[in-house]
């Protein structure tokens, strides 16, 4: 699927081109829609902000089309909104004072280098008692230490002027040896604080590393490794330690309810398979029977479409919980060739839908379960297929190597998809617009696998809505 050189895309056979919402995405790997909206509005040169009368259409513009939207209309904007006229007027915020300033600044420092300026300023604070008290000893001790002279031969006058000035020349000698004290002192006190800095930052790294190393652990952390990970700190029975073992203790307490959640959901479904086969069985043979009335044999054929669709919902339950384990088997795979087969596997469901699929496979290798990856991207395509438009829908599967990552993409047109419901989506039972009569299109199972299995393998799964309707999911993968 390649983009043509005028920078339009290659229309898709059978596609109408007018048709806004099946115009193939373009980029090398679709990104989300409000990015490129942005850039879009940015580039278009206007005048000024226009207004938009919902009952009025631009002489300029083309009427919406009749399939370009839900119920007909088209899709609600997408986007930053943009203001119509000047922004509303309000009271100005008020702005606090230099202590309040100060207090935001300080806020808004790393907890390393907050304790690494709390050093540095006890430490000067400290310093600078310390010359004050050694500034003011230096006077007492000259002024105990400076020796009396008397001249008892002298005239009481000469005496006296000589006295006058001996304890001038006392003051003087304080006052000088308190000067070169104060300069030396604070030279040396400036060159110690900047040191004493370093220091700081290298004591406050170290006291924090625990806590590094309590954050690496979270972030590690997933449903398939809390089993046998552990922070596990090593040292005194302070107050980091305590932390320590009181996190261990709820990662424990977490794994158990984890593990008892995905026994209980894996046993529930194999004792639930059992009846659903026997009735399937007794359905089949019940419409076999060559006596057996129109009447029965629609209940009968009713039940089975019932009884089928039950026994895919215990499938999906029995593989979103195993997709939530951790992984026993770790084999190199190639992306590419599960891509193909899903689309393969699922190209009559697509034909019988009326959708056009596109793909746009590269080598794309990586190491984990084959059974799962390849259920993974068939949910993704399925999912594709069944909320796509009737008759005129298109889909395109994507898969390859993206600045050092796996990536693989699917995408289809349909109905507008809202931004807030879309990561609601993934949760187990969940439909579109919290739709649960209508459960024709599937128990509400394949993303939540989707994510499980993604998550399983040390990856990331994320959707969008596509512009013009439907939806774009990606799936990130570390390569092999």
């Amino acid at each position: 699927m390649s983009a043509p050189a005028g920078g339009g895309a290659e229309r898709p056979s059978g596609v109408p081109g007018d048709d806004a919402r099946l115009s193939a995405p373009t980029h090398p790997m679709i990104s989300p829609h409000s990015a490129r909206g942005a850039r879009r509005e940015e580039e278009t040169p206007q005048a000024g902000p226009r207004r938009t009368d919902p009952g009025r259409t631009d002489p300029g513009q083309a009427p919406p089309q009749a399939g370009s939207g839900r119920n007909g209309q088209a899709p609600p904007p997408q986007g930053p909104p943009v203001w119509d006229g000047p922004p509303p007027t309000g009271a100005a915020p008020a702005r606090g004072g230099p202590l309040e300033r100060a207090r935001a600044l300080f806020d808004r420092i790393s907890i390393r280098w907050r304790l690494t300026i709390t050093y540095g300023l006890l430490f000067f604070l400290a310093g600078m008692l310390l010359v004050f008290v050694i500034y003011m000893m230096v006077g007492w001790a000259i002024n105990e230490a400076w020796p009396g002279v008397s001249l008892p031969d002298a005239p009481l006058a000469y005496e006296q002027r000589f006295q006058q000035e001996w304890l001038w020349w006392k003051h003087a000698a304080i006052d000088e040896a308190r000067e070169a004290l104060l300069s030396r002192t604070l030279l040396a006190l400036v060159g110690v604080g900047i040191l004493a800095i370093v220091i700081g930052y290298v004591v406050a790294d170290r006291a924090l590393r625990p806590i590094q190393q309590m954050t690496a652990t979270a972030r590690r952390l997933s449903g398939s490794t809390l089993a046998h990970e552990r922070i596990a700190l090593k040292g005194p029975d302070d107050e980091l330690k305590e932390l320590a073992d009181t996190f261990d203790a709820m990662l424990t307490r977490l794994n158990v309810a984890f593990d008892t959640q995905r026994r209980f959901v894996a046993n529930a479904s194999h004792e639930l398979r059992t009846p659903l086969t026997i009735n399937r069985t007794v359905l089949e043979i019940a419409l076999g029977d060559p006596e057996a009335s129109e009447d029965l044999k629609a209940l009968g054929r009713t039940l089975l479409e019932v009884n089928a669709r039950n026994e895919r919902l215990i499938e999906g339950l029995l593989l979103l919980a195993r997709s939530e384990r951790e992984l026993s088997v770790r084999k190199p795979v190639d992306m590419r060739d599960v891509a193909r087969t899903a689309v393969e596997q699922l190209a009559p469901v697509a034909e019988a839908a009326g959708v056009t699929v596109s793909t746009e496979l590269q080598k794309a290798e990586t190491v984990g379960d084959p059974v799962l990856l390849e259920r993974c991207v068939s949910n993704l395509v399925e999912n594709a297929i069944k909320h796509n438009l009737s008759d005129s829908g298109h889909l395109w599967v994507r898969a390859g190597i993206v600045e050092g990552v796996l990536i693989v993409q699917v995408a289809n047109t349909g109905p507008h998809v809202p931004a807030y419901e879309v990561n609601s989506l993934f949760e187990p039972f969940r439909r579109l617009n919290a739709d649960r009569v209508d459960s024709s299109k599937g128990a509400g199972l394949g993303l939540s696998i989707v994510r499980a299995v993604v998550r399983a393998h040390g990856g990331d799964v994320t959707a969008v809505p596509r512009d013009g309707g439907g939806l774009v999911v990606t799936v990130r993968l570390q390569p092999r």
